[in-house]
């Protein structure tokens, strides 16, 4: 029989460093707060986790602006402090997924303080990305090279004293690597053995698609910025660096693995960076952008086992994240007070957990939590809530620190009633973790019969899913002995044949209500 490496089914928990447990005080999460409540997780019945990154930086933007790849910031830790949290993440039975972040990297980082202190066209500038500008419309007026946007609002280029502009995709604390200088290249592979060694499981890739730019520096030209095999994304490129970055894996014992964010046109394209020799995985982004509809689900499901099925790999399923509204928001219907936000996340996690693959999950959506839409002004520090003036609020409201215990800030984030770096809400002192774990009704209890009820028939259950007949406001398929019915509708619908096993909300004798989801195993 083959053996199937732990990550292709896994059930991964990420932890936003920053906002998950505060050991020292400070208002902030780190290290230390991860291990103390590493039997949480191992309690909730997850089989990793996937820390944001957690090294030197001026935190910019959250710590996706490193300026040391190869240090803890001293916010978070030490390097001693991540030694112990891989030894007792293992000892508890999981395994560690670390962010790395090859597109950009901080302004403080060192060679980009070199390259500013540089002359035009010196080696320390060919690290990064520095062009020309291009005549304005007015006489001495100067464009940016390209009409490139940045994703964090305003242009993707800032200009220097010296005349030459470099290139952001993002904040402009965040300038981009030229992934066509061997230099960076051998860098990261260098970095990834750093990390490798000290016994880390695998990597989570950010802008896994972004590495490499067009050559000539085409205009968008009012294309979308993110469209396959344009002047920014999905560059052919790219796919031979993780190549390199595979055989880098393989080295190491374990089953050490690699998960891209790839955002492309269809999951045709993402199939593209899980060819044998490439990435193990991929993120599923669009189940977590659809819409709460059965025939919109099934859409993607089919598309993406189709895409998939031809490299060997398995779809990777997600439907919140650091970057996201929590999924509780975004299933509320406009003016409807119901909860019924509630009732259709406990279902979505069904769904999730039902399909073909592994399961990545955002921390404290075990709990429950909804997105914090009302965060003060003076509280926001999102890049995306300063570069656009305020016309977005950015992602700060999913970032809110997780509530742990007591009944008032902080909820046992932080010790010693420190005020965490943003804001937690007086309604959150019913979803903390501590008044959840004897509540047989609440999320929390809700997850850990989830994933333990999963893991029991994991070994039963085939790679591939057999659609059943459903009304059009549901979607019914079988696993092997499983049986997932969805009922994405308000109103009741038949159940299929089987005996239920676990049900987001009780059945109407033969009925599914709506907004419900069921398990149900057949002889």
């Amino acid at each position: 029989m083959t053996r199937i490496p732990w990550w292709r089914d896994a059930v991964v928990y990420e932890v936003y460093v920053r906002s998950f447990a505060d050991s020292d005080g400070n208002g902030e999460g780190d290290l230390q707060g991860i291990r103390s409540r590493l039997p949480h997780l191992r309690d909730l019945g997850v089989d990793a986790l996937w820390l944001t990154p957690f090294y030197t930086s001026p935190l910019a933007d959250g710590g996706y602006d490193v300026a040391d790849y190869r240090d803890v910031d001293p916010r978070f830790g030490t390097l001693d402090d991540f030694d112990a949290l891989v030894a007792d993440v293992h000892r508890h039975g999981l395994r560690l997924i670390v962010d790395i972040v090859p597109n950009h990297s901080s302004d403080r980082h060192r060679w980009f303080r070199e390259a500013l202190a540089a002359p035009p066209g010196s080696p320390a500038r060919s690290r990064y990305i520095f062009r020309s500008g291009r005549p304005g419309e007015r006489p001495g007026e100067e464009d940016p090279p390209t009409d490139w946007p940045s994703a964090f609002g305003g242009p993707a280029w800032t200009r220097l004293d010296d005349g030459e502009w470099y290139l952001h995709l993002y904040a402009r604390e965040q300038p981009d690597f030229n992934w066509r200088n061997s230099e960076v290249r051998h860098e990261f592979e260098d970095i990834l053995r750093f990390w490798l060694d000290r016994g880390v499981d695998g990597f989570r890739i950010d802008v896994a698609a972004g590495l490499f730019k067009d050559e000539s520096f085409r205009d968008l030209g009012g294309r979308d910025r993110r469209i396959l095999n344009g002047p920014i994304y999905g560059r052919p490129e790219v796919h031979d660096v993780y190549r390199r970055w595979r055989q880098i894996l393989d080295e190491y014992d374990g089953d050490r693995m690699a998960i891209g964010e790839v955002w492309a046109d269809g999951p045709e394209d993402l199939a593209l960076y899980l060819r044998p020799d490439e990435l193990h995985q991929v993120f599923q982004f669009d189940l977590q952008l659809a819409p709460w509809s059965a025939t919109a689900f099934r859409d993607v499901i089919v598309a993406a086992l189709k895409a998939v099925a031809p490299t060997g790999a398995a779809p990777t399923w997600v439907l919140s994240s650091h970057d996201s509204v929590r999924h509780i928001t975004r299933y509320e219907q406009p003016g409807n007070v119901s909860g019924v936000g509630h009732a259709r996340a406990k279902a979505a996690l069904l769904l999730l957990l039902a399909l073909p693959g592994s399961a990545y999950l955002y921390q404290g959506e075990e709990l429950g939590l909804p997105q914090v839409t009302d965060l003060p002004d003076d509280a926001r520090q999102d890049p995306i809530w300063f570069r656009t003036n305020g016309q977005l609020v950015g992602r700060d409201g999913c970032r809110v620190p997780l509530p742990w215990s007591g009944r008032a800030e902080p909820f046992g984030f932080s010790p010693d009633g420190t005020r965490p770096w943003l804001p937690m809400p007086e309604r959150w002192a019913s979803l903390t973790a501590e008044a959840q774990a004897s509540d047989p009704s609440s999320m929390l209890t809700w997850y850990r019969e989830a994933l333990a009820l999963r893991r029991r028939l994991l070994d039963d259950l085939p790679d591939d899913l057999e659609w059943i007949d459903s009304p059009d406001t549901a979607l019914f398929f079988r696993r092997g002995p499983l049986t997932c019915a969805l009922n994405c509708g308000d109103n009741p619908v038949r159940l299929p044949s089987g005996t239920p096993l676990l049900t987001s909300t009780p059945l109407y004798g033969d009925l599914l209500p709506g907004n419900t989801v069921t398990w149900l195993t057949t002889p």
